[in-house]
């Protein structure tokens, strides 16, 4: 029977789901539950799902002293799941590998970048990182269809940039995204905006829903919240500028706009100008992140800071908290406060 570990004493007694539990919920033999949970072989596709959907409903972790940590490598991968054209043009992700890496060069470890486009193929990856090939894996930009069961059946310590979208548990280190919005949306509230619109990040994604669910919250309050005046965008200019076209199309009077990234508020500013309004005289613009770009717009872009570095050094804080040890909660999560910086744009 394996034993649940506990971190500090690296020991312990509570009982946990084994593989031979696994394999007998799944109706599969031992053997193809190990060579799914190994990455070692070919298996069909339906023995893959029904070991994968056992592993979801009994919570499988493997044994990492006895897996893991057999074979330590020093590395650590930080798996971004987005496009190679918008991870190389987004400045977030420059600075969170800022941060992390910087914490595991301290802690003497190897930082191994690997981006993800959205409809890629998974099994590859999983394959690699259950594989034994890193120490610890981080997850950036998270969507409802991102599995984490695998990385727990192997035993790898695995952390969330973000808070996992849907109900996946893991531990996570986010922005308070819901009160940055909030404090948007009040700041233009009381600077005499009446007509607030957003331009919402991708719902599929915790940070978009956070943000939206935060400006929906702040505008309710003043029973304002309207479906016409949220626009959806996936944090990029061209996105930005799309959606601020569709907001004026539905409501020509509306007098401000709050963007759920930097990069989207570029892109709501140059729609702005592109149909004759002047910022902030005519729309106020508020963007989210404090990116560099902000601070070289015209007019300068009141946002809302999150400190970036900080969340990736802190990432990697959590992670190495779980590399000698499976970690005790996996709901656990750090969420650091965020700031409104007040420039130019509204």
């Amino acid at each position: 029977m394996e034993t649940v570990q506990s971190r500090g004493t690296c020991a312990g007694t509570a009982e946990r789901p084994t593989l031979a539990d696994v394999a007998q919920l799944a109706g599969v033999s031992l053997a193809t539950a190990s060579r799914v949970l190994n990455r070692s072989a070919r298996v069909s596709p339906q023995a893959l799902s029904r070991v994968e959907e056992a592993v979801r409903q009994l919570g499988y972790v493997r044994n990492r002293a006895q897996h893991a940590t057999a074979r330590c490598t020093g590395a650590v991968a930080v798996v971004i799941f987005e496009e190679q054209g918008k991870y190389q043009s987004d400045s977030f992700y420059t600075r969170m590998l800022v941060g992390a890496e910087q914490r595991l060069i301290e802690a003497g470890r190897q930082l191994v970048v690997i981006t993800v486009p959205r409809r890629a193929p998974r099994v590859v990856l999983e394959r690699y990182l259950c594989g034994g090939h890193v120490d610890g894996v981080l997850l950036v930009g998270m969507h409802d269809n991102t599995p984490v069961g695998m990385l727990r059946a192997a035993g790898v310590p695995a952390v969330s940039l973000g808070r996992p979208p849907g109900d996946q548990e893991l531990p996570y280190v986010d922005a308070d995204n819901q009160m940055g919005a909030q404090n948007a949306v009040r700041h233009l509230m009381r600077s005499g905006r009446r007509s607030i619109a957003t331009i919402a990040g991708p719902p599929d994604m915790s940070v978009g829903a956070d943000r939206l669910a935060g400006y929906r919250n702040t505008v309710s309050q003043n029973g304002a919240c309207e479906e016409a005046l949220v626009a959806y965008g996936n944090f990029t200019v061209a996105s930005g500028e799309h959606a601020m076209l569709r907001l004026l199309d539905r409501r020509p009077r509306l007098d401000a706009v709050f963007a759920a990234s930097d990069l989207m508020a570029i892109g709501a500013l140059r729609a702005l100008l592109r149909s004759g309004r002047k910022v902030p005289d005519d729309v106020a613009v508020v963007g989210f992140d404090d990116a560099e770009v902000a601070r070289r717009s015209l007019p300068m872009l009141t946002t809302v800071r999150q400190p970036v570095e900080e969340m990736g050094a802190t990432l990697v804080g959590e992670l190495l908290r779980d590399t000698n040890c499976p970690p005790e909660d996996p709901t656990r999560h750090v969420v650091l406060s965020t700031e409104l910086v007040i420039r130019d744009s509204a």
